[in-house]
């Protein structure tokens, strides 16, 4: 129980040392981008009552891990945060052109990509 106290305590002077700086708001903002395209997901498998990837959720991912890139590169220097968001950003970009090939293709009536 000596422990619990004592890892409860650590947190409680880490919250209350807390600084919002301005990567910190980077960070943030980035998760929050990056949250909320599941609930952009969401939204539109529950309207068309199917699995739908909306533009919104790539264009999200793509600004949120672009966002936590960022943070972690230039803000923390952290490696983990770094690799962990590395790859999402290029697979969201690589969906977004794919859409928009399609999207274009579809509007020329050209079948080839």
């Amino acid at each position: 129980m000596d422990t619990f106290a004592h890892h409860f305590q650590h947190i409680l002077d880490a919250l209350h040392r807390f600084e919002l700086t301005p990567w910190k708001m980077v960070g943030y903002a980035g998760t929050l981008m990056f949250t909320s395209r599941w609930f952009v997901q969401l939204y539109y498998t529950r309207k068309h009552k199917r699995v739908v990837m909306p533009l919104a959720f790539w264009w999200l991912s793509v600004m949120g891990s672009t966002l936590l890139l960022a943070y972690f590169i230039l803000g923390k220097n952290d490696s983990v945060g770094i690799l962990s968001n590395f790859f999402p950003v290029f697979v969201s970009v690589y969906n977004l052109v794919v859409h928009l090939r399609h999207q274009k293709n579809s509007i020329t009536g050209d079948a080839t990509s």
